[in-house]
């Protein structure tokens, strides 16, 4: 591999290679300077083109083809006549102070998460506990820092189950989503009114929220309403859907009973326009012979096609003939549908 070849896969940006040195078997040593006709002053910004002496470094790098990366520079350092000190010049993906370069630092990041235990990153990497965890805690405070801004104008909130323990009932936490950059925004511990309420204060920002989408808890809905008052309220789809689907496998189970592998219960969960020509002849077939059953199917088909329509007028126009077919139904699980559903 020639010496420029060498250099553009393996230097940082502002190094130039002037030979690599054979170190050990398994250690690579790559002797760089940085070339730059002056450096400013890190104190009072002023440049400085004077030599003041030079530092040899050792700079661990990230390993190439198994092979541990050691940069050994010849630092620069300048003396700066507005402040009548010296100073170091900085080299760009190397932090102050440190022996380690910025990307071997994130490739042990990487190992910490995904190895099997630390032992094997500390061996892989050729480096301390201490650097390990130094670089893995960074890592984690830089992430938190990202995070530490205002509310977004859209966000999500939902319950979601943290664990199981064995003999006792799901542990649950309220996650906050930040719609606006697609990550999550943060992680209440509980679910309850009580246990949440003193975390949402806390959140800043929550008057420049504007839309909060939602599953169909009451406890969510108050907070909403007392929390971010200049928020407008957006059923989740995916809750909506679900309530139409639970009803539909409720149903079926009076019918097949309660067996999971019943043909009919994938065949009815699934969407009517996904299915085979022949696959949709066996449910309306099927459903014939269930006439209560069918009429739930058709409501929740009906709820499926809506989320499909542009336009708002007719949009709405379609969901109160859906509401009015449900109210002239005489299944009561239809009526308290159409309830929920205003």
């Amino acid at each position: 591999m020639s010496k420029e070849r060498l250099a553009r896969l393996v230097l940082l940006p502002e190094l130039e290679l002037v030979k690599s040195v054979k170190l050990s078997n398994r250690i690579l040593g790559l002797l760089c300077k940085k070339n730059s006709t002056h450096e400013v002053c890190p104190k009072c910004a002023c440049p400085s083109e004077s030599v003041y002496d030079h530092r040899p470094v050792r700079i661990k790098d990230e390993p190439l083809r198994n092979k541990l990366v050691v940069l050994l520079i010849n630092k620069r350092r300048f003396y700066c006549s507005h402040c009548k000190k010296p100073f170091t010049e900085p080299i760009s993906g190397i932090g102050k102070g440190r022996r380690t370069t910025e990307r071997l630092r994130s490739a042990i990041c990487w190992a910490a998460e995904n190895f099997h235990d630390l032992s094997r990153v500390q061996r892989h990497y050729d480096c301390s506990a201490d650097t390990v965890y130094r670089a893995t805690y960074d890592s984690l405070e830089l992430r938190r820092r990202k995070r530490l801004y205002p509310l977004p104008p859209v966000i999500g909130i939902d319950e979601h189950s943290l664990r199981k323990p064995k003999g006792r009932s799901t542990v649950y936490s309220t996650i906050i989503v930040d719609h606006t950059h697609r990550r999550v925004y943060d992680l209440l511990e509980g679910r309850a009114r009580a246990e949440i309420e003193e975390p949402l204060k806390r959140l800043s920002g929550r008057f420049n929220v504007r839309v909060v989408t939602m599953d169909l808890s009451p406890v969510y809905r108050t907070l909403t309403k007392e929390y971010f008052p200049n928020a407008s309220i957006v059923a989740d789809r995916f809750h909506v859907q679900r309530l139409f689907t639970k009803l539909v496998n409720r149903f079926r189970k009076r019918i097949t009973g309660d067996k999971p592998s019943h043909p009919m219960r994938k065949l009815l969960l699934r969407n009517a326009e996904d299915l085979e020509s022949h696959e949709r002849r066996i449910v309306i077939h099927w459903l014939n012979f269930h006439p209560e059953l069918r009429e739930i199917y058709e409501y929740k088909e009906a709820i499926r096609r809506f989320y499909k329509i542009r336009g708002y007028h007719r949009a709405r126009s379609a969901l109160g003939r859906l509401l009015l077919r449900m109210g002239r139904s005489s299944i009561s699980e239809a009526k308290k549908l159409r309830t929920t559903l205003m």
